[in-house]
């Protein structure tokens, strides 16, 4: 977790950083690019990116397991160990409502994994190390956020803006062996902050976006389904999921 926030913090500097030094530098005036670009009432383009996939899991702690017809009381462990880049690929269309505001549907594919450890503090190996149990969870999500933009005024061929939105999220691949199963569908608030270039032949629009999960993503039922008996236990140690993504997205007009 203190990963993760190290990466959003840095991220998030960058890009104030680079917004001020496009204010800063942006006094002087210049040619302009595209000039009537930003009057159309409907812009159509493309969408490639990177994105991390997180999720916080509640524990339940101890719990009464039955092994071998006794019960037997069990402490595991459930996060993620670790933070695998994913990408991103879509299309987007943008309405425009005013110089400062727009309206955006971006259909995209995430493609990610969250890396899962499970470890039991009640058995240990014969070298005294603590049971454990590795779970990638591999993701095709098929996303359709729809998102407000509001932008300052075009300053020479940049132009800052903040956006916000809701992204529901369909999962394509989960699997009824996995130890932890999430629900085949999400649903995400977004915010986030970008700034358009205005290049000769097309815009350019780096954005940088934080999205947290409105719903409880576990899905309950899966421990009942598993074949493996021992494994009930590791998906059982867990009472709750509520994922995050950060997305790093480069939009072509």
């Amino acid at each position: 977790m203190r990963f993760l926030e190290g990466i959003m913090k840095k991220l998030t500097l960058t890009f104030i950083y680079i917004i001020m030094c496009t204010a800063i530098f942006a006094q002087k005036k210049e040619v302009q690019n595209r000039p009537y670009t930003d009057l159309r009432p409907l812009h159509l383009g493309v969408l490639v990116g990177a994105h991390t996939q997180d999720v916080e899991l509640n524990n339940v702690g101890k719990q009464m397991i039955q092994i071998d017809g006794v019960d037997k009381e069990q402490l595991i462990s459930v996060d993620q160990d670790s933070y695998d880049m994913g990408f991103q690929v879509g299309v987007l269309a943008e309405a425009r409502i005013n110089n400062h505001l727009a309206f955006r549907l971006a259909p995209s594919l995430y493609f990610g994994n969250r890396r899962i450890r499970f470890i039991n503090y009640s058995e240990k190996t014969e070298d005294g190390a603590y049971f454990k149990e590795l779970q990638d969870m591999k993701s095709v999500y098929v996303a359709l956020p729809a998102e407000l933009i509001v932008g300052t005024q075009r300053l020479n061929n940049t132009r800052p803006y903040i956006m916000a939105g809701l992204n529901p999220m369909l999962n394509l691949t989960s699997k009824e062996t996995n130890i932890l199963k999430f629900k085949p569908y999400d649903c995400y608030a977004e915010v986030g902050l970008g700034c358009d270039f205005y290049l000769p032949f097309f815009k350019l629009r780096p954005e940088l976006k934080f999205m947290f999960s409105l719903i409880d993503a576990l899905d309950k039922k899966h421990a009942e389904k598993l074949k493996d008996a021992n494994m009930r236990k590791y998906s059982t140690a867990v009472s709750g999921a509520q994922t995050k993504m950060i997305a790093l997205t480069f939009y072509f007009e």
